[in-house]
């Protein structure tokens, strides 16, 4: 292992499939820088046509599937390395040792493993007793215990969850995508904790709401400071300019998911040219080609 690793993340997620992909938008989305290693060798690969991913009511060939997570990761401001896992050991100070195959080592304060097939390079940190053996045609393999982890992620190792392998929660790329989302936020939740949100306040959702939604009392800041203090232990151990700092980071934090119509269509036109991008030139041309023949004939 080497201690003295020449790149730090916040978050090391190991598998860059439906699963790892879903999690490391998640994590770099809320602002920790993140780094995904991904040797291509995703399960999802042997897949010869994905029919049952919610919003592909044609389905999508696996190809242009994985180009769309992979540019949906570095989208959200995350690294993706094509590499494989050696090993992940912990460091000397809490955190975490990924020793990649070909390239230089990571210190990482949380690692997510996403790897449906096998789990190896988890051995020198979570030892023998993660892995047990199971029987399949009469004949005994080892794997890692689909029940090692809870069902929300987070291990006995603290800092290092678990998204996959886990046994029916990733056997289906939808599935496991959900998993991975779940797993990020149960991630996500722990580092509000660390950084002094009360459990109460420590849950992350991601999502944009309409501005007009913003009305009320909980377009009042005053509203928010309440519901921090109600939900805020009287030993939470804080000095008060941290809490008052912390408090006031959250409230803008909420007001920021509010976005006005200008922004959803910005944001419309955007994701429609970044889709663009990822379909067959000939595909969009012969398109093009049916729509003007029949604008031209309603103009007849």
């Amino acid at each position: 292992m080497s201690e003295t690793a020449h790149d730090t993340s916040d978050v090391v997620v190991v598998g860059g499939g439906p699963a790892g992909c879903s999690a490391a938008v998640f994590t770099a989305r809320y602002g920790l820088d993140t780094t995904v290693f991904d040797r291509g060798q995703s399960s999802l690969q042997r897949c010869a046509y994905l029919e049952n991913y919610l919003g592909f009511p044609a389905g999508i060939d696996v190809g242009t599937f994985y180009d769309l997570i992979h540019d949906h990761v570095e989208a959200s401001g995350a690294d993706l390395v094509p590499d494989m896992v050696r090993s992940v050991e912990r460091a000397t100070d809490g955190g975490f040792v990924v020793e990649p195959q070909e390239g230089e080592a990571v210190r990482a304060k949380r690692v997510v493993a996403a790897t449906r097939q096998g789990a190896d390079y988890l051995r020198p940190v979570v030892g023998e007793a993660a892995f047990d053996e199971y029987v399949h045609d009469g004949e005994t393999y080892e794997r890692f215990d689909p029940e090692y982890a809870d069902r929300d992620g987070s291990t006995p190792v603290d800092g290092l969850y678990v998204a996959s392998p886990g046994g029916e929660t990733d056997v289906q790329v939808v599935v496991a995508a959900g998993r991975g989302a779940h797993v990020a936020r149960t991630a996500l939740a722990d580092a509000r904790r660390e950084r002094g949100y009360p459990d109460d306040l420590a849950a992350h959702y991601d999502w944009r709401r309409s501005e007009a939604e913003l009305t009320g009392e909980w377009a009042d800041r005053d509203r928010w400071r309440e519901l921090f203090a109600e939900r805020t232990p009287d030993d939470h151990g804080l000095d008060e300019e941290r809490a008052v700092d912390l408090r006031e980071r959250e409230i803008d934090r909420r007001f920021d998911t509010y976005i006005d119509d200008e922004a959803v269509g910005a944001r419309t036109e955007r994701g429609q040219d970044r889709l663009l991008e990822h379909i067959d030139d000939d595909r969009i041309l012969a398109a093009a080609r049916e729509i003007e023949t029949e604008h031209a004939a309603d103009s007849d």
